[in-house]
């Protein structure tokens, strides 16, 4: 048996989603120790899953590898579709699993788009692969179409730009107990009508903040030049974002975000991909939740939350071997 353990990322937002400019998306985002998952596998004669939502993952996994099955347990799980990237880490770990159950090297970049992941962002696969800080180097233009492209009919995109994380930085995650975030068809369907009538001249402001403040914060470990640049990436794409979301930030998170800002210990904060979960950096690394009146304030907002803290990742998911499922 092995078991893979990886966690969650941040997706502080994309580069381009106009269509004038030359390359599309290119997404901005960091690795998280936690929210964690782990899932386990050996081998065996069909597929047997404890997980629904990771089965359909190892059927294509056992598919994608030509071996005959797999038994596989996902022993932690992360929150699905809040804004954490569950569903990229959740299709990775079952396609490693059932690839080092069965003694198959795989190389999870490559076959991504097997499983229908990495079509428009690559942080997810990235953070997989090498955690840290990542940006990536979207896809041409002239590739977007109406309709999504079929799956498997993508490479993800490159890697431009990585760094690690200072160990000391803490990333207070707040998740609010709303609606899930869209995801599959609902998010592909507004993600293409939000390119078609996006503003390019958003896309030159991002620009400006990711090279001139946000890669050198990143470089030099400068945590409150790091939280304000990838706040103002978020702010710049809420406004590409403002119809399908209801705002700059899908509600409640903009409140949230003002509050968790408002902190002295807080140096930035924002929304990640469609949320609801709302992130606030802070360099203190013995912080507790409570500490940073993030409690406190939802109390007062009337929003109930689930609140934890976690680390940046600096290293990729990682593959251990145990004893033989039963």
């Amino acid at each position: 048996m092995v078991t893979v353990t990886t966690a969650a990322r941040l997706h502080f937002g994309f580069q381009n989603l106009a269509l004038a400019n030359e390359r599309l998306y290119g997404g901005v985002g960091a690795a998280l120790d936690r929210p964690a998952l782990e899932l386990s596998a050996s081998p065996a004669e069909e597929v047997v899953c404890d997980d629904a939502a990771a089965e359909p993952y190892v059927r294509r996994a056992v598919a994608v590898l030509g071996v005959e099955g797999a038994r596989v347990s996902v022993r932690q799980r992360m929150p699905r579709h809040v804004g954490f990237g569950s569903g990229t880490q959740l299709a990775l770990a079952a396609l490693v699993g059932v690839a080092e159950a069965h003694d198959r090297e795989v190389d999870p970049r490559e076959l991504a788009p097997d499983l229908g992941r990495g079509g428009r962002s690559g942080i997810g696969v990235a953070a997989f692969e090498s955690g840290g800080f990542v940006v990536d180097g979207g896809h041409p233009t002239e590739r977007f179409t109406a309709e999504p492209p079929a799956e498997g009919d993508w490479t993800v995109p490159p890697v431009v730009a990585r760094h690690d994380l200072p160990d000391d930085w803490r990333f207070v995650l707040v998740v609010p107990e709303t609606d899930q975030g869209v995801s599959g068809r609902e998010e592909d369907r507004r993600m293409r009508e939000t390119v078609e009538r996006a503003d390019p001249g958003i896309a030159d402001d991002v620009a400006a903040v990711l090279t001139r403040r946000l890669l050198p914060a990143a470089a030099t470990g400068d945590a409150r030049r790091f939280g304000d640049a990838a706040a103002a990436i978020g702010r710049l794409n809420g406004a590409w974002y403002a119809d399908e979301q209801g705002g700059v930030y899908r509600p409640p998170a903009g409140r949230i975000i003002e509050r968790l800002a408002r902190r002295p210990e807080i140096a930035g904060a924002g929304q990640s991909s469609w949320g609801p979960a709302v992130w606030g950096l802070t360099t203190r690394a013995d912080v507790d939740a409570a500490e940073t009146g993030v409690e406190m304030a939802l109390s007062d907002l009337a929003v109930d939350a689930d609140v934890l803290v976690a680390a940046p990742r600096n290293e990729g998911a990682t593959v251990a071997d145990g004893p033989t499922l039963g």
